[in-house]
């Protein structure tokens, strides 16, 4: 794209100014708490016209929250995203968006009733034009400014509670690097003061679930602005690796032949900008990440501190993580003992599953690795290499989800962390997502990996599935069912067989006489049930 056309891009873009819908970033949605922009297809709020849905309240959860947060009412993201709005579109069927102007993870077609089912592939697996073709997407998203959201420079108070808006363009690739700050970021309290354990994306049940969602966002804006339908984010298989192997010019970006904390130039990853990275200065300044550009990319793999992180983990930490069969556990945050979630995020021993905060394993242990912006929780989404990690971890989570087949139930519906409880919505993302949403299997969501995939399903099995994910669900019900009515069914035989052998023990005498057809049929029926 020419810099005359990226330049009268941004132009259009910021005249219709009012991870916020741009359609909803104006003083009238903000004052009015209304977030139902129309869809284009019938000009109706929500495809209303077109039953694709329509402006709703909010239903928030009700649910307690665990104590790591004692505050209340001092954080925009408190009750998401009911600070802001709370009229949002419910869209019906399998329809999806904030307008309900797209389907829904899994469908596709004019009316979204077409499954379709994606392969992520290891990035190793792809050829080279596949490979380049990666990267260059990757390229352009970082270059390509967001149609359809825009990101808050100001909380709601500085907004003045929705008179003032406080919004700005952004690129697609840095509009998640910021969603994924905004997330992770600390509570502003006022004057210098700021409250650090909390985590709207980590350390607790939701983890999986958003990053989940995270990245089938990501998936699908990079499907609209390449037209490439047919994307996948790659995964990098980092099991028993003894260094960063996607750390090449080739892939990732190499080491910089004269300063080991920057990528190689031979990379165009080392023009890259970061932003987000320096939350204490956010937080002295009582402010927002503004999207401002903060240097390059830093990256010196395998520089780290030893004592937290020795290694890259390993095939046998990932299987002992995957024999856990509680997903959560205890206090439910990164203190959890014999925690799936916690195991995998890295803040519980991958050999015994206890607690230890001292150390990084799996998940934690390859940011940590990364010795660079990749290190950082609340900017470690600048380095790409991030959508490589967290589709592994992902498919890790896949993995334990085949294989405990958990039902929804085993997500925490209450005392989570705030914000993690099973019908809390995720932050910051409008549409509306719950955490329990994305707690089942990819299939469902309309991708697997490549390394996991199984047999396809013929045209049957796929009818089948939702009928025998229903009996699934409700399987403890049949089996005690099924184990009543065989008692029953035991005792009214015995008593059947015994009332036939007194009446054949009884004398021929005092039988009564059937010499009609029917009544001996009336008799035999009765016997026979």
């Amino acid at each position: 794209m020419s810099l005359f056309a990226m330049g009268f891009l941004l132009a259009i873009l910021q005249l219709s100014s009012g991870q916020f819908p741009r359609a909803c970033a104006n003083t009238q949605s903000l004052l009015m708490k209304e977030c139902c922009p129309p869809w284009d297809g019938d000009g109706s709020p929500c495809g209303e016209l077109s039953s694709r849905g329509s402006c709703q309240n909010i239903l928030l959860s009700q649910a307690p929250l665990g104590p790591q947060f004692p505050f209340s009412g001092v954080d925009d993201r408190e009750d998401w995203p009911s600070i802001f709005y709370n009229r949002t579109c419910k869209c019906e069927g399998n329809f999806m968006g904030f307008n309900c102007g797209e389907c829904k993870f899994g469908f596709s077609g004019p009316n979204c009733t077409e499954r379709r089912l994606r392969t992520r592939r290891n990035i190793f697996q792809l050829t080279t034009s596949e490979k380049d073709r990666f990267l260059a997407y990757l390229n352009l998203a970082k270059n390509t400014p967001s149609q359809d959201y825009v990101i808050a420079t100001g909380t709601y108070t500085q907004m003045n509670n929705g008179s003032n808006p406080m919004f700005r363009n952004i690129n697609v690739y840095d509009l998640f690097v910021w969603m994924h700050y905004y997330a992770s970021r600390d509570t502003l309290l006022g004057g210098s003061s700021v409250w650090r354990d909390i985590d709207f994306a980590h350390e607790a049940p939701g983890f999986l679930p958003w990053h989940r969602v995270f990245l089938l966002m990501w998936e699908r804006e990079i499907q609209k602005i390449t037209g490439d339908e047919n994307f996948t984010i790659p995964y990098w298989d980092w099991r028993d690796a003894k260094d960063c192997v996607v750390c090449t010019d080739e892939y990732m970006g190499g080491r910089h032949p004269t300063n080991p904390n920057l990528l190689s130039p031979a990379s165009f990853f080392s023009s890259w900008q970061v932003i987000c990275t320096r939350s204490e200065e956010y937080n002295s300044q009582q402010a927002l990440c503004n999207a401002t550009s903060e240097g390059p990319i830093l990256r010196n793999p395998g520089n780290n501190d030893k004592s937290r992180t020795p290694r890259l983990p390993t095939s046998a930490e990932v299987e002992f993580c995957l024999s856990l069969t509680q997903y959560e556990s205890g206090s439910m945050d990164k203190m959890a003992n014999y925690s799936f979630r916690n195991t995998l995020e890295g803040f519980a021993d991958p050999r015994t599953a206890i607690s230890n905060i001292s150390q990084s394993g799996l998940h934690n242990a390859l940011h940590i690795y990364m010795n660079g912006s990749m290190s950082q929780v609340q900017g470690s989404a600048n380095d790409p290499i991030f959508v490589l990690h967290h589709a592994f971890v992902d498919s890790i989570f896949e993995r334990w989800l085949r294989r405990h087949r958990p039902m929804l139930e085993v997500y925490p519906a209450a005392n989570a962390p705030i914000g993690h409880n099973r019908e809390n919505y995720m932050v910051p993302f409008i549409p509306l997502y719950r955490n329990g949403e994305f707690f089942k299997p990819s299939r469902e969501l309309g991708y697997d990996y490549e390394y996991l995939q199984e047999p396809a399903l013929d045209s049957f099995q796929e009818f089948l599935i939702p009928y025998l994910e229903q009996a699934r669900q409700i399987w403890a019900w049949l089996v005690g069912a099924a184990v009543i009515g065989g008692v029953v069914t035991a005792v009214l035989t015995g008593l059947i067989l015994s009332c036939w052998k007194k009446r054949r023990g009884t004398s021929s005498e005092i039988q009564p006489l059937l010499t009609e057809s029917e009544d001996y049929n009336n008799i035999s029926y009765q016997s026979n049930f």
